[in-house]
């Protein structure tokens, strides 16, 4: 099991956030988690949208219809939003008692002040999970949270563009580069990108990295064992970024347009942008925001580098959603048995049925051609990577989309983004 590295002051960094954010309307759940009549109440927040809630909808419909005493209260979050409202709940004293997050350094910071339950002492068969998703919300050997989803991040491209063009999907980075001088010869906008959020532009980073690199580098540099964040790969990374920018790959104004406003999408649903570079969760959106777009829509992994030593196969990938049970919720032990239903074999088939999504658990098969592709992609690869934001502290997690945003609007060089990056590891991380 993945150990991290114990923070210190985590409470103090909630509270100081918390006080910080702006006024937040809206934010309330239908009904408080107190007694709502007879019925225990469990409040459950998440960020997806579309068939990703109508699955989890239905899970907590079994639940309920188990427990007839019980009444969930669901709360779907945008995610750009979500991260900031956990923040303000859980310095306030008032968390849902199951909620999302990706594990990492993100729900670390939780663990680490006392607010997420143990789950090592439930009734939980923890040998269904796939162990690379387990360990990512995973502390010091307890288990803190139940991955359900594992979403690589890939290439998507209108299948129509490319024939029309004449093109190939690309093995390589140079070929991917001709694809952008071709799409940009002919008016299409090559990448369609939508940066407000900072981490849809920092798959670029991360992918760019490990192409050149190899997975080993952020390893060391996150365990302060050999190359660090100011590596020359990472300002290598940053240059590429660059000039990705200046041969204009990207749709107009990307650093402030929000990914969950949908923009950035619609721009590749009216072929105006030919690819986009998302997580699965890209296929959750299209089929219920455009679901035509289908039969047009193909998957490619982020090409490799021909001067790297990074291994093609690596993808980048996040486990999402994690389940999790605040320490302090009222009816802990029923929360746990939510969050055993949101991760059951039932829900986990219509996860990978009808979202586009692998799933965590073992043994889980799947007739949507996305996701036996996204399998493919997870059981072939020599390494995963999850996102950084989400395995760093969330100060170094921050910096990393803060730096790697200013890199994409050609306001910081590559090497002041690398030497911010390592400095603030030093203070993290060491």
């Amino acid at each position: 099991m993945k150990k991290f590295h114990l923070l210190f002051g985590a409470l103090v960094i909630l509270l100081v956030v918390a006080a910080c954010s702006p006024s937040d309307e809206g934010s309330s759940t239908p009904e408080s988690s107190e007694q709502n009549g007879d019925k225990k109440v469990i409040d459950f927040w998440h960020i997806d949208p579309g068939v990703r809630e109508e699955v989890y909808m239905e899970a907590v419909a079994r639940f309920e219809e188990k427990h007839s005493d019980v009444q969930v209260n669901v709360l779907q979050i945008p995610n750009d939003d979500y991260k900031q409202r956990m923040v303000v709940a859980m310095s306030g004293g008032n968390p849902p008692d199951v909620f999302h997050s990706w594990g990492g350094g993100w729900l670390e910071e939780f663990v680490q002040s006392g607010q997420v339950k143990n789950l090592n002492d439930e009734d939980i068969d923890f040998s269904q999970f796939a162990e690379v998703a387990l360990d990512n919300s995973t502390y010091d050997g307890n288990v803190y949270g139940l991955p359900l989803g594992l979403s690589p991040y890939v290439f998507y491209y209108n299948k129509d563009i490319f024939a029309e063009h004449h093109l190939e999907v690309p093995e390589t980075y140079d070929e991917l580069l001709t694809i952008i001088d071709v799409l940009n010869e002919n008016n299409v906008i090559p990448i369609a990108l939508a940066n407000q959020p900072k981490w849809p532009g920092a798959f670029f980073l991360m992918y760019l990295a490990d192409r050149l690199a190899g997975e080993n580098l952020f390893l060391e540099a996150y365990h302060r064992e050999g190359r660090g964040f100011d590596d020359p790969a990472y300002v290598q990374a940053g240059v590429y970024i660059q000039e990705l920018v200046e041969r204009n790959a990207f749709n107009p104004g990307f650093n402030g347009i929000s990914y969950d406003a949908g923009q950035g999408r619609q721009l590749m649903y009216s072929g105006q942008a030919a690819m986009m570079l998302m997580t699965s969760g890209f296929v959750n959106n299209m089929r219920d925001e455009s679901p035509d777009f289908e039969e047009k829509m193909g998957v490619f992994n982020f090409p490799a580098l021909s001067e790297g030593e990074g291994d093609p196969s690596n993808i980048s990938a996040g486990a999402s959603p994690v389940w999790s049970v605040s320490e302090n919720a009222e009816h802990a032990d029923l929360a746990v048995e939510l969050v055993k239903e949101l991760t059951s074999v039932e829900t986990a088939q219509a996860f990978v049925d009808r979202t586009g999504t692998a799933v965590a658990l073992l043994g889980i098969e799947s007739s949507d051609p996305y996701v036996q592709t996204f399998m493919e992609l997870i059981g072939e690869a020599n390494s995963i990577q999850f996102p950084y934001d989400q395995v760093l502290p969330p100060a170094l997690g921050e910096l990393h989309k803060d730096t790697t945003q200013e890199i994409l609007g050609l306001t910081m060089t590559p090497e002041e983004a690398a030497a911010q990056m390592e400095s603030k590891a030093q203070e993290e991380l060491e």
